[in-house]
């Protein structure tokens, strides 16, 4: 039988390497979420299920505070207007719930952070391409080899392969890291 222990070092196996390999896209992440801040701009957090909830927690980060007191910044997550996705669902089908969106909201210099587990969300892979049509900055949060999204995204935060909770635990976690990081870069002088 499966005790505790042994869920515990299943997800300290998450972090064996020290996450050297997420560095990079991490460093660029806050780069362009930090740049896209400081000139006004608006980050969008999208995904479906778990990566939905994780978007809005990220966006919460954003638009209230990580850890410091400093003004309110413009996160928002597309997945909790209800009368917008049953709309767009119903009218022009359930791929283009985070496109249409994001067509009437991104603007240049805006950041769009997608989330999808399997990296095969039709929604999120149009979602982003919109997003990077209206010249925003496109990031993902996906796992399992990374998929079709990683083609509309400027910055691949590629999780481990397995199950939805491995690829998340590591999401959210690297998502705290980056606002963090975003957070800690705007605030010091």
């Amino acid at each position: 039988m499966k005790t505790f222990a042994d869920c515990i070092a299943e997800r300290a196996d998450l972090w064996r390497g020290s996450g050297v390999e997420y560095a990079d896209a991490v460093d660029k992440s806050v780069d362009a979420i930090a740049r896209s801040i400081r000139a006004g701009g608006r980050i969008y957090f999208f995904g479906n299920g778990g990566s939905a909830a994780e978007a809005q927690h990220l966006a919460a980060e954003l638009s209230g505070r990580f850890l410091l007191e400093r003004p309110a910044w413009g996160g928002l997550a597309l997945s909790v207007d209800t009368s917008a996705l049953t709309a767009i669902a119903n009218d022009y089908g359930f791929e283009q719930i985070f496109s249409r969106q994001l067509e009437g909201l991104v603007h240049r210099g805006d950041v769009a952070v997608g989330l999808t587990t399997s990296g095969k969300s039709p929604n999120v892979v149009a979602g982003l391409r919109a997003a990077r049509a209206g010249g925003a900055t496109t990031i993902v949060f996906t796992g399992n080899g990374g998929g079709a999204v990683c083609a509309q995204a400027d910055i691949s935060i590629i999780g481990p392969s397995g199950p939805s909770w491995k690829v998340q635990e590591l999401h959210l976690t690297l998502g705290h890291i980056i606002c963090e990081l975003v957070e800690l870069r705007l605030t010091s002088g």
